[in-house]
């Protein structure tokens, strides 16, 4: 059975029009019980309008950042997405559960790699995670992520990963897609069997991808 804690948010990042990021504060006592291995997910409860609601949200910090921090897309008729939205501010508190998950990477300092992920919407939460270990704790590593959204408006963490492009140009490579717009640079439609082909078979057909990520909303 989850043991829960209550820790209090430190901080609230409006990503987009539906989306938010959470941040708790993590007291020295808890901190080892607390740290993660990028992928992995936390469970939040609380209670809404007198009743117990629980949710899992994936951490999209990294294990090296000491951070715990997660997103909360606004779902139609989402309980706890629709509240943690519009209704929590820092400093409020909700009970929450020691990371868990098998959908993990683990870093590996010699290692030189290329890890490929295909990620959708709020799927984006874990595999922000991964890229951010690979990059910060493999040197010699190569991130490859696919995003698929709407629009740019609806792209969670579009700024910190064009950040992180930024800092990591040769050894973070986007490649966004939008359903709803055309952008310079992105594609056109949903991520599918031609767009897999399009960055395994052509881009990069002369590479040998070790481990493929696949996460949707």
């Amino acid at each position: 059975m989850a043991q829960f804690h209550t820790l209090s948010i430190k901080n609230i990042h409006r990503e987009t029009a539906q989306c938010i990021t959470l941040s708790f504060n993590i007291p020295e006592q808890l901190k080892q019980t607390f740290s993660f291995k990028a992928g992995q997910y936390i469970t939040l409860k609380t209670t809404i309008n007198g009743e117990s609601i629980r949710r899992d949200y994936s951490l999209c910090s990294s294990p090296k950042s000491g951070d715990i921090t997660v997103a909360v897309k606004e779902v139609e008729g989402g309980t706890f997405s629709k509240y943690a939205n519009n209704s929590l501010k820092i400093g409020d508190t909700l009970d929450v559960a020691e990371p868990k998950g098998r959908f993990t990477f683990e870093p590996l300092a010699t290692a030189t790699r290329t890890i490929a992920a295909f990620a959708a919407g709020s799927g984006i939460t874990p595999v922000l995670s991964i890229a951010k270990t690979l990059l910060e704790e493999e040197p010699n590593s190569t991130f490859v992520l696919v995003y698929g959204n709407k629009t740019t408006q609806d792209t969670i963490f579009l700024n910190e990963l064009l950040a992180l492009h930024h800092t990591y140009k040769e050894r973070f490579v986007i490649q966004f897609l939008f359903s709803q717009a055309q952008e310079p640079d992105a594609l056109f439609g949903r991520i599918e069997k031609s767009t897999v082909n399009l960055i395994v078979k052509n881009r990069y057909k002369h590479v040998i991808i070790d481990a493929f990520y696949l996460c949707g909303p």
